[in-house]
């Protein structure tokens, strides 16, 4: 069979590259035909820019050679950030040209905007339909099924969980102390160990000051990986990494990107791999780890708790985190551990959280830690007037955050008739009307961003 693959490549720095690749690998091993077309320059056969106008348009012109056509989807791969609603719906209608020249689509989800299913306008219109044309849709956890059918109105079952590490091979070969000896890890104590790209959803953070309430001496935490993308708001959590392990006895920062086989060394290296994600569908460094039955814990978000393998330990809160940690070393009780940080977690039981939320709630702990310093170091009266005026910031952020985003009301009516017609005028007045909706609720965004993003008051 002739199959052409879409995705993000090596040697690009990015996970559904590396996850790519393996299944490249796999399908090969099977006697497919399989080319690969990416965004970017790689080693791929074919480059095409996706998130151009026409980049869609241009991909199902050629998606018509092949037997079958798989998608490694993820929003950034097709959508400019910050796009417009008639930029994403001019995006949208594109992928669906490709699911109807398409003679076998596959969409393998590795994540989704949620937030295009929930607006009312064309581009929510168009996903809905574009989700329907694919032939077969796969997401990793049943979390993601679950969530994934109703939001685009998708008939129960369409979606299919496949297991996400189901083309993985270990790449390293070798035991815990030669790992160690070739990365220059002192052998003595437990070593745990978060990798991956360095994002703020990532939550390396969480597992640092998580090392500050461990017995000192007892154990080290290698943090490593390197930002993915050198956008502001990255290079200002990366900093904040930076000094944050600075002071923290036992805590180690490798900055660099490790190729697929030093990867695997540093999971070989570690005695737990320490997962504490504040947002993320699934993980492929949790399956990475079983390969060589690595001990687990993880934040319970996403679909992590269904992916999770038979003994990885999963925590709800920075404070159980620390207590998981300590057990892991048999030196506390996970109970009475307490961690100086906040205790808000983003659990499953709750919903998954979109980026922006993430954000906002990462913004916001790292303004806090740095109010309590400046707070610290001024008198009583300065910091009762500085309370008071972040409390009014605080209420002033919340009521924004509490606005209901502005719609159009929907073009419906129980009268016969009278839906078209609302339909048609909605049809010919959204090119004025869209935009102007689009417009208010950015203010509104922006300003509640903006309130929040402000410095403590010195």
């Amino acid at each position: 069979m002739r199959i052409l693959m879409v995705t993000p490549y090596a040697p690009i720095r990015d996970g559904i590259a590396s996850y790519a690749v393996q299944q490249v690998k796999a399908l090969r091993a099977e006697g497919h035909d399989v080319e690969v077309l990416s965004p970017q320059p790689s080693a791929a056969h074919h480059h095409l820019d996706l998130r151009s106008p026409r980049g869609p348009l241009a991909l199902a012109k050629r998606v018509r050679a092949y037997d079958r056509v798989i998608i490694q989807f993820h929003p950034d791969v097709f959508y400019v950030d910050g796009a417009s609603a008639t930029q994403r719906a001019r995006t949208t209608a594109g992928l669906l040209a490709v699911a109807g020249a398409a003679r076998s689509l596959d969409v393998l989800v590795h994540e989704i905007d949620y937030a295009a299913a929930r607006r009312h306008d064309p581009d929510a219109y168009l996903s809905r339909l574009f989700w329907r044309r694919v032939h077969r849709i796969t997401v990793h956890t049943e979390a993601e099924r679950a969530r994934m059918e109703p939001a685009f109105g998708l008939p129960p079952g369409s979606v299919e969980v496949i297991d996400h590490g189901s083309h993985f091979v270990r790449r390293a070969h070798l035991d815990q102390a030669a790992a160690r000896e070739r990365l220059g890890i002192v052998s003595e104590g437990h070593v745990f160990l978060s990798i991956g790209f360095i994002q703020p959803h990532k939550g390396f953070d969480r597992a640092v000051r998580a090392m500050r309430a461990l017995p000192a001496g007892a154990a080290s935490l290698h943090v490593v990986g390197s930002v993915r993308v050198e956008e502001a708001h990255y290079l200002d959590h990366l900093d904040e990494l930076r000094a944050l392990v600075a002071s923290t006895p036992g805590a180690h920062l490798h900055e660099s990107y490790v190729s697929d086989e030093a990867f695997d060394v540093w999971l070989v290296a570690a005695d737990t791999v320490v997962l504490p994600y504040r947002h993320i569908w699934s993980s492929s460094v949790l399956e990475r780890a079983a390969l060589y039955d690595r001990r687990v814990i993880a934040t319970r978000v996403g679909g992590l708790a269904a992916q999770a393998p038979e003994g990885t330990v999963l925590v709800d809160t920075d404070e159980e985190l620390a207590g998981a940690m300590a057990d892991a070393l048999g030196t506390g009780n996970s109970a009475v551990v307490r961690v100086a940080a906040s205790t808000t977690s983003w659990s499953a039981s709750s919903g998954q959280p979109d980026r922006a939320e993430v954000m906002r709630a990462v913004v916001d702990r790292a303004t806090a830690e740095r109010g309590r310093e400046l707070l610290d170091a001024a008198g009583p009266t300065a910091r009762s007037a500085t309370i008071g005026r972040q409390r009014r910031r605080a209420r002033a952020v919340g009521a924004l955050e509490r606005l209901e985003p502005l719609v159009l009301p929907p073009p419906t009516s129980v009268r016969p008739g009278v839906g078209l017609v609302k339909r048609l005028i909605a049809s010919l007045t959204w090119w004025q009307m869209g935009p102007v909706v689009e417009r208010i609720n950015e203010l509104q965004r922006a300003t509640a961003e903006a309130l929040a993003d402000r410095e403590p008051d010195r």
